[in-house]
């Protein structure tokens, strides 16, 4: 933060109106200013225009606003941020409010004459904030970019994660109910089919009950968890355990946290106060003493995100209360968070560093080791939420979990391997990588590629930990204003910033995939049934990562890449360190040889590694 140095105030003429119901805050826009950020979203990139309700919502189906991971941070492409620093509920008006003393006649056009220019949402010159009566702290982040802003915000919240070498490896979710032994043998196939694996997942079935959970062993299917965890280590396997904050009357810790809980239960179990410092020393201890100390590598942070609004209203109401003073309201936005903290101060006292899934999360989660997840499964969508999350100090991963064929199933799987964590989750149907034997080998081909970029990736976090760059990026992150030293990330699809901003304004055509760190950029047909896409990169020459394809940065470029490839491109004279495929990462020591792989021409005019 200190070798960013200082950043000249970027607003000049915001003002704030006050009463007994709430605080607005209005901050100028320019005409045609581009706003970005405000958590994880599915439907769009740029949200000039819009209304943002920044609600946590476990089924965010709704372009509101309301998502799994609310930050009421935004970004303008003029290179300023501005967090509100609280945990209410926040409406965000981004340009889509105009004041009557503001309204010019001009402003009125007649929809029956001239269509072209009537617009829903008329371009107004403010934004405005809707803040709850109590206040809240506003931050307001220099640039000279909208890079330079998000790192600002990154670093202030800690700078970001960075996961064991491991966490970057290939995971897998095993279905519920399997046993121990199943679990190994579906473990050890992928060694024997030649599948790179790191990471094994257990769901519900764990544990002696689950819909309320104890967090205890299930007896029958774990008879000696310690054995198992150990085994699952010699082969090069970590495990990973599902859970979710309700707590079942007869857990071990039920008693000691009733009192420290709130007014309403879910699922007949507790929802505890985790405020409380007593709340979450009994949480700690026991799942110190029941995993950590048996070798269990991290944790799975489901259901802590909730909706009350909808026909999937499980959750504590807002007007639930809480010891600690706090409702439900409250509780529910910062659920995510409390429980990531949790969680890694366990590994953080022990010295071991974590990596994990959480399906709620919101301001300050830069620094906590956790991606988030969704039930949802549009895989446009999952990948608009990968751009949208490098805005907020989130991570997102669009896990696979089936597919309606080979080639969709290849698609997510191409996907996967070049987000922040690479997983297949086959807890409801038992899908495994090679579940369509037609493509066995594609999908072998990128899951083997995902270890072989690992110092790569690794690096990429490495530099997302010291000054807050994110490690997969939006192309707003990096525009024409982006500092030389500050290198591409991404290829985006055209048409950025129009309805439908990641898609290139056409759902035929699919959408720009980020592609971690310094000099990578990748597109992809990122759904069945695209045979082709047209991409634009920065300025300079890319190369085809697998092809040797030459192409010039700065334009559209049209690609057909093919089922068996996704277009991954690589800037000319870039170093790319790479390893050796093996079946998991390396417990200790070296990642294996890693070479720093310079990529040029060669004398025949083609790429090579």
């Amino acid at each position: 933060m200190e070798r960013m140095g200082e950043a000249p105030f970027p607003l000049e003429g915001e003002d704030c109106e006050r009463d007994a119901r709430r605080i607005l805050l209005r901050l100028p826009l320019t005409a045609d200013e581009k706003l970005y950020g405000l958590g994880l979203h599915f439907m769009r990139m740029n949200h000039r225009g819009r209304t943002r309700f920044l609600r946590v919502n476990s089924d965010p189906k709704q372009d509101t606003g309301e998502t799994h991971a609310p930050v009421p941070f935004i970004v303008s492409d003029r290179g300023y941020g501005v967090l509100i620093d609280t945990s209410r509920i926040v409406t965000v008006y981004c340009g889509s409010s105009m004041r009557a003393d503001e309204t010019g006649q001009a402003q009125a056009v007649d929809r029956n004459n001239d269509k072209s220019r009537w617009k829903a949402t008329p371009v107004s010159e403010r934004m405005e904030w809707v803040l709850p009566p109590e206040g809240a702290d506003v931050y307001v982040f220099g640039g000279s970019t909208p890079l330079d802003a998000v790192r600002r915000y990154n670093l202030m919240c800690g700078g970001g994660t960075l996961p064991p070498r491991w966490g970057l490896g290939f995971w897998h979710r095993v279905p519920t109910l399997y046993s121990d032994e199943q679990v190994k043998e579906e473990a050890l196939e992928f060694r024997k089919r030649d599948f790179p694996c790191d990471v094994i997942g257990l769901e519900p079935g764990w544990h002696s009950k689950s819909y309320p959970v104890t967090y205890e062993w299930n007896q029958e299917r774990f008879p000696d968890p310690e054995a198992f965890v150990t085994g699952m280590a010699q082969e090069g396997f970590r495990v990973n355990l599902w859970e979710h904050p309700y707590v079942s009357p007869e857990a071990e810790i039920y008693e000691p946290l009733r009192p420290l809980s709130g007014t309403y239960s879910v699922w007949a179990g507790l929802a505890p106060d985790y405020t409380l410092d007593e709340a979450r020393r009994i949480y700690q201890e026991q799942h110190r003493g029941k995993h950590v100390t048996v070798g269990v590598s991290g944790y799975k942070l489901d259901e802590c995100d909730g909706d009350e609004l909808t026909n999937n209203s499980w959750m504590f109401p807002a007007h639930a209360e809480f010891p600690s003073g706090t409702d439900g309201e409250q509780m529910r936005q910062i659920y995510g968070l409390l429980f990531q903290k949790m969680t890694a101060e366990l590994y953080a006292e022990e010295n071991k560093r974590t990596y994990g899934l959480v399906r709620a999360s919101g301001t300050g989660a830069s620094s906590l080791p956790y991606v988030l997840y969704s039930d949802l499964y549009d895989h446009r969508q999952f990948v608009r939420a990968l751009v949208n999350s490098s805005f907020s100090g989130l991570l997102w991963t669009p896990e696979v979990r089936k597919a309606k064929s080979a080639e969709d199933w290849v698609r997510r799987m191409q996907s996967v391997c070049f987000s922040p964590m690479a997983m297949l989750n086959a807890w409801g149907d038992g899908t495994k990588p090679w579940s369509f034997p037609e493509v066995e080998s594609i999908v072998r081909h990128y899951i083997q590629l995902r270890m072989r970029l690992m110092p790569y990736l690794y690096s990429a976090f490495a530099r997302y930990h010291e000054d807050g760059t994110p490690p997969f990026r939006a192309m707003p992150l990096i525009g024409q204003g982006a500092s030389a030293s500050l290198d591409p990330g991404v290829v985006q699809e055209k048409k950025l910033d129009t309805v439908d901003a990641a898609y290139g304004g056409n759902r035929k055509k699919g959408m720009g995939r980020p592609v971690s760190g310094r000099r990578f950029a990748a597109g992809c047909a990122a759904v069945r049934g695209e045979t082709e896409r047209e991409v634009w990169s920065p300025e300079g020459r890319w190369y085809g990562l697998e092809t040797g394809e030459v192409f010039e940065g700065g334009t559209v470029v049209r690609v057909e890449p093919g089922l068996e490839r996704i277009p991954v491109f690589v800037r000319d004279g870039a170093v790319i360190p790479m390893t050796a495929v093996r079946g998991s990462c390396p417990a200790s020591g070296r990642a294996g040889a890693s070479h720093p792989v310079p990529f040029r021409r060669n004398r025949r005019g083609s790429a090579a590694l």
